[in-house]
């Protein structure tokens, strides 16, 4: 930046001439001697290119420029405090630290002449309102409600409804703290197949509340898959538990899923979902017929006859029962033409098959039991309900025998996976 030199005739810098600035030599008046304001003209040796003289008047028309100036104006400082004040005032997280840095900024910048005001200003006033709105929510248990939010929130993130299918990021076993939803119709880690909600109060504890997920779980899969004969042998049944810092904060839902066996490799072939709403009218009303029998088949006891005959006995009760109400619900039933004959083959199976295990079940030893349930197993024929299924368009390869040797289980290890 160029100063402009101040207006008036034109005086060029004076030049190192032969004279030191201002002296001349002197002529026949001596110094002094001359009237105030008249001078000798200088010789022409002194004289500028356009007749001015060199070097300045005693009395020079204009001052120049005082030591020190720039031609900036150097601005003052911001004070950091009103900066502060602004930024707690707009984020609102601490409204009563924001109004006192504001105050302080005002005083400070007052006392001190620095700029900042207009931001010391709106953060206190913000920071005011913030805290009026703090105390607000406090007198009306708004935070309260806020926080329950926030808890469902934070509980809910991890756990897909039911029908849905998702991936986890560390697996089917151990821990996790998310799971994404994906479409059941690509690879998937698991597709949820119920949710139990536990009731509040303190957390029961890890082996509580796997246990009730154990228990749950198993009961509720046939509802969902009601063709055990549609579940492929490789899927396993997992269960996504509460923990201790996540029922903290508001989790109380165990959700049960179908995995595959081995829980690193992915499940495909789309949802394993058979229930009313997929399933028609005749399909709902022979799986809700044998269905029963089949659960009671899989609620063996855990003993051996011979070592603990009773429970062995009143086991064989409960199947004896399920088969009879099996017979009399599907010949309750209207069936297609093309299905008649071959759902009237299995209720007689099924009306057949009471006898032996009504028998087993008043056995009067361990010897006797074996009798008549060796008598029960020689009399199924899974043949009748394959042609059944087929007329009915069900599935029709029956589900791997585990080692109880009863069929159809379609349960496998029960690993949970814990948030």
């Amino acid at each position: 930046m160029s100063i402009p030199p101040p207006s008036g005739p034109y005086q060029p810098q004076e030049p190192q001439g032969p004279y030191p600035q201002g002296q001349y030599p002197q002529g026949q008046y001596p110094q002094g001697q001359y009237p105030q304001g008249q001078y000798p003209p200088p010789p022409p040796s002194a004289q500028g290119p356009y007749g001015a003289p060199y070097g300045p008047y005693p009395q020079a028309p204009y001052q120049g420029w005082g030591q020190g100036y720039s031609p900036y104006n150097q601005p003052a400082p911001v004070n950091g405090l009103a900066i502060a004040a602004l930024v707690l005032g707009v984020l609102c997280c601490l409204p009563a630290v924001g109004l006192v840095l504001g105050l302080i900024a005002l005083r400070q910048i007052k006392k001190r002449g620095e700029r900042g005001k207009a931001m010391a200003v709106i953060g206190s006033v913000l920071s005011s309102l913030g805290l009026a709105l703090w105390v607000l929510a406090l007198a009306t248990n708004g935070m309260s409600e806020f926080w329950d939010g926030f808890k469902d929130a934070a509980s809910s993130t991890s756990s897909p409804a039911k029908g849905e299918c998702f991936d986890s990021p560390t697996g089917l076993e151990g821990s996790t703290y998310d799971l994404d939803e994906v479409s059941c119709a690509g690879a998937h880690d698991g597709e949820v197949f119920a949710v139990v909600v536990l009731p509040g109060g303190d957390f029961p504890g890890d082996a509580s509340v796997t246990a009730t997920a154990e228990d749950k779980c198993y009961a509720l899969r046939s509802a969902y898959a009601m063709d055990a004969w549609a579940v492929p042998d490789d899927v396993d049944v997992y269960y996504v538990v509460p923990s201790a810092e996540s029922w903290d904060l508001g989790d109380r839902e165990i959700t049960c899923a179908f995995g595959n066996t081995d829980s690193d490799v992915a499940m495909e072939g789309g949802s394993l979902r058979n229930d009313e709403t997929t399933l028609d009218a005749d399909q709902l009303a022979y799986l809700k017929a044998v269905n029963g029998a089949q659960a009671a088949m899989e609620s063996v006891p855990e003993d051996l006859p011979e070592d603990d005959l009773k429970a062995n006995k009143e086991w064989a009760a409960q199947v004896a029962a399920a088969l009879d109400d099996e017979a009399r619900l599907l010949r309750g039933h209207t069936w297609p033409a093309d299905a008649q004959k071959p759902v009237e083959a299995v209720a007689k199976e099924a009306e057949a098959l009471v006898l032996p295990w009504a028998k087993a079940a008043v056995a009067a030893d361990v010897d006797a039991f074996y009798l008549h349930y060796g008598e029960a197993l020689e009399l199924e024929d899974s043949d009748l309900s394959v042609t059944a299924r087929k007329a009915l368009g069900l599935a029709t390869t029956p589900p791997a025998e585990d080692d109880g040797g009863t069929g159809g289980d379609t349960g496998g290890s029960g690993d949970d996976l814990e948030v």
